[in-house]
């Protein structure tokens, strides 16, 4: 097979794009670390009381410590390295120095969007993040409420679906193998749901290392996606995101130095939708995250049974909490999930390349 020139630079660009993303990243991650335990950022009480209002004793009893003594805001190392590496290569692509006119990955047709939807939403959820430490907010322990995150999700989905509906001309959604399904003005509302059902599989932020893995291969599945559609810039965004995730990874499996918070999963899972869309692959979207759907189905089916049978389906749920409570080791379910994820991932890309 035949790659020409202009690929290869694209896909060397990628890839150093991605490294620098982590090495930065990991450098970094000391600097914030040590804020982040100077001033105790972490939250001050154990949440005590679930999405139904029932109590959370299996959640006490496993993560009760890890609750109270280990900052969360790891979130800001992911997202803060796109922002910088966006912003400076595409300053410094205005020299005459050909290498960083092309490590820019700053355009309006491809990163302007995922960009501004990772930061908007990772801006929300730092938010949220300060009122869990600081013990303020409608929820127990602090923070906001369920109710109040999908709501500003949902504002940020409504915003994406209306630039790209009327703004881009967007109507339809890709079929792997088949072409494109016009939907029409149901684009608008589809946009929004995907939004708020990927935002609902951070719950999977739950054990050290398990978001961290899961996002690292679903990001990094859309890397290759893009890289072979030819948007060599989405491309270049997502594995800066991965090389990011990559370093926070590294400081945050057993014992964690820090966790994700809502400040990464908010921005990672409204930055997903967006790139699911851009690519067409909106469709694989739930294999490629198959954890996700796991995760957050296993809470919508815990609820439901609850409400309606007066029992419980699993131990407890997230379902990464069924497993601890069967007393498997938190590494294992870690481990084993990251597994399922990078099957997952494969499949649906393979998938989504069809024809």
């Amino acid at each position: 097979m035949y790659i020409s020139p202009e690929s290869t630079i694209n896909i060397i660009k990628i890839f150093t794009l991605g490294t620098g993303g982590f090495i930065l990243a990991f450098l970094t991650a000391p600097f914030l670390t040590h804020f982040l335990y100077k001033y105790k950022l972490w939250r001050k009480e154990v949440r005590k009381v679930a999405i139904d209002g029932g109590g959370t004793p299996i959640f006490q009893k496993f993560h009760s410590k890890g609750e109270t003594n280990i900052p969360r805001f790891g979130g800001i190392l992911i997202w803060t390295i796109p922002l910088i590496f966006a912003f400076v290569f595409y300053l410094l692509s205005g020299t005459d120095i050909w290498i960083f006119q092309k490590l820019n990955f700053l355009s309006r047709s491809q990163t302007w969007l995922p960009l501004f939807a990772l930061v908007t939403a990772s801006l929300v959820g730092l938010s949220d993040d300060i009122l869990q430490v600081i013990g303020k907010g409608k929820y127990i322990g602090g923070g906001l409420s369920l109710k109040y995150r999908l709501l500003l999700i949902a504002a940020l989905g409504i915003i994406g679906a209306w630039w790209f509906f009327y703004k881009l001309g967007w109507s339809y959604i890709y079929v792997p193998g088949i072409g494109n399904f016009e939907i029409g003005i149901w684009y608008l509302p589809f946009f929004v749901l995907v939004m708020m059902a990927t935002y609902s599989g951070g719950v999977i932020d739950g054990l050290d290392g398990l978001a961290g893995g899961s996002f690292a291969v679903i990001f990094g599945a859309f890397t290759a996606i893009a890289l072979a559609l030819g948007q060599f810039d989405i491309a270049a965004f997502c594995a800066v995101i991965v090389g990011a995730i990559l370093a926070f990874l590294w400081f945050n499996i057993p014992p964690a130095r820090f966790y994700m918070g809502e400040t990464g999963i908010m921005g990672l899972t409204a930055a997903l939708t967006v790139v699911a869309f851009l690519t067409d692959s909106v469709l694989v979207l739930p294999i490629i995250a198959l954890l996700l759907v796991i995760e957050s189905g296993s809470v919508i089916l815990q609820l439901l049974s609850k409400r309606f049978a007066k029992k419980k389906i699993f131990l407890a749920a997230p379902i990464h909490l069924h497993f601890e409570a069967k007393g498997w080791p938190h590494y294992k379910v870690t481990m084993r999930f990251w597994i399922i994820g990078v099957v997952a991932a494969v499949i649906g890309v393979g998938i989504r390349l069809l024809g």
